[in-house]
């Protein structure tokens, strides 16, 4: 859409991912097998038809930067199309940038060099389909300053969102960041449910820039659009809220923060239910990526017994080998080799692991580049996978990133 400049928001650290973003940011981590989660938001841009973008990034964002370089190097300048990387250049401070917020402001001298009519605000690390058009339309249909795109959800999921309330105009006239007391405001598109901040905005430029101009100058601040900006702009501004349509075409709306490992984990295993609740196959709505030439993927031995190549309810990427092994209900990237005798289940195993002959894994996420030593056991004693270094999530996903798999090998995976 000529007119509109899109920010992705791509800077946080991504700690709470943690050690899956050790070496990289969290927006260019591996996502349901073939896909870096930014992927999700860059193909909603481009299937919306806005072709200019900026990636706002900060920290190791090396992986991010050649991500973007080999495979969505697409655009045509000649037609003022880009997706341009923007590092800190510390042009207004000399301090990184301190929030959401701050890395707009930072960058307004870019922001005004492109004199576009709206800005679109996002966030490069959740996964949905969205068709930013129809939200860039009711923003002016509404002649609103601002335009916050709110989900239905129901009021218990409250607590980890930030709720609109929203008048029967659709003006939001009270923000809460994640109310504590149990009795947030219901939503004016369905009295049963909450209008929970997705963290997509549209801006009226020149309402931007005023609003980042006071926030940089709060010493109180935290810099961030949604403690911060959303609640200020609403005693001056006209702020509208922009009910989620799904391009997901299933009962259920579909829009996860994978921040932390636990939601990560359970948002790739939903991609693996027999009808699956984000739908990866839609041609109308496609979902791109850098695709590395790769061989397909292969499954080796049909013998009697417990050696057979095997994958069951799973996704498997190319360049794969299941070498005499058996997965269940696992997402498997590009490269991955499980070995003979091998049982994996519930798990996700990222670029180019290999599982060692006769290990057993379940419920565990074995980071890029892992080899798992023969017999190894992973996922079914927390106390000893912790022991092995480990890290075990809250709800018991076992992750195993590079420095804690060498030379920790469990006994007891023979039967």
């Amino acid at each position: 859409m000529v007119g509109v400049l899109a920010i992705l928001l791509a800077g946080g650290a991504g700690e709470r991912l943690y050690p899956l973003t050790r070496d990289m940011a969290k927006p260019a981590v591996p996502f349901g097998g073939a896909y870096r989660i930014i992927d999700f938001t860059l193909s909603n841009c481009i299937n919306s038809g806005i072709r200019r973008i900026f990636v706002l990034a900060q920290y190791k964002s090396l992986e991010l930067s050649r991500h973007l370089r080999d495979g969505w190097n697409i655009l045509s300048p000649e037609l003022g199309e880009y997706i341009e990387m923007i590092p800190p250049m510390q042009r207004i401070s000399e301090d990184w940038y301190q929030g959401t917020a701050d890395a707009v402001f930072q960058n307004t001298q870019s922001l005004l060099a492109e004199s576009p009519d709206q800005i679109l605000m996002l966030s490069a690390d959740h996964i949905y389909k969205m068709n930013y058009r129809e939200m860039l339309d009711w923003h002016r249909e509404q002649k609103a300053d601002i335009t916050v795109a709110t989900i239905q959800l129901p009021p218990e999921d409250a607590v980890r969102f930030g709720v609109a309330q929203i008048s029967n105009d659709y003006r939001i006239v009270g923000f809460e960041e994640k109310p504590q007391h149990g009795r947030p405001a219901p939503s004016a598109f369905n009295p049963d449910m909450i209008s929970a901040s997705m963290g997509v905005y549209v801006f009226n430029p020149d309402v931007l820039l005023s609003l980042l101009r006071q926030d940089a100058a709060n010493p109180e601040s935290s810099h961030d659009f949604g403690r911060d900006i959303i609640p200020e702009s609403l005693k001056r501004h006209r702020v509208v809220a922009y009910d989620f349509l799904d391009m997901n075409a299933k009962a259920a709306r579909y829009w996860r923060d994978v921040g932390t490992l636990d939601a990560y984990y359970k948002a790739n295993l939903d991609l693996v239910d027999v009808s699956p609740h984000f739908n990866l196959y839609d041609r109308k709505w496609p979902i791109r990526t850098y695709a590395l030439q790769q061989p397909p993927a292969k499954f080796v031995f049909a013998q009697e017994g417990r050696r057979m190549g095997v994958a069951v309810d799973s996704i498997v990427s190319a360049g794969c080998i299941i070498s005499g092994g058996r997965v269940m209900r696992s997402v498997l990237s590009p490269g991955v080799r499980v070995n003979s005798y091998c049982e994996v289940e519930y798990s996700i195993l990222m670029p180019n692991v290999e599982i060692g002959r006769y290990s057993r894994v379940q419920r565990a996420i074995i980071d890029t580049g892992v080899k798992v030593p023969e017999s190894s056991v992973i996922g079914f004693d927390p106390a000893e996978d912790r022991r092995n270094g480990h890290y075990v999530t809250e709800s018991g996903i076992v992750v195993v990133s590079g420095a804690s798999s060498h030379g920790h090998q469990s006994q007891g995976a023979h039967s």
